[in-house]
């Protein structure tokens, strides 16, 4: 049974000229290169939304950013 699907995917002759130069490079097919890619891309995105939803938290609390390390130490040190 299969662990995975295929996936039809458009790119610009010039990206796609880059992605095989890569993949050849570091010795990947070009599957490879490109699922590594998505899955950065997802943990950057999942990243940046947990940084919003902390400054978010910040604004609400009225913390500015140079002050939420100071605030996470004096809470740790609390036991809370």
């Amino acid at each position: 049974m299969r662990t995975t699907r295929i996936l039809s995917l458009s790119l610009p002759p010039e990206l796609l000229r880059e992605a095989e130069t890569l993949a050849r490079r570091e010795g990947r097919t070009k599957s490879e290169l490109l699922r590594e890619a998505l899955r950065r891309y997802i943990q950057e995105q999942k990243w940046r939304s947990l940084q919003r939803y902390g400054a978010r938290r910040a604004q609400r609390l009225g913390i500015r950013e140079a002050e939420v390390e100071r605030v996470i130490a004096e809470h740790r040190k609390a036991g809370r």
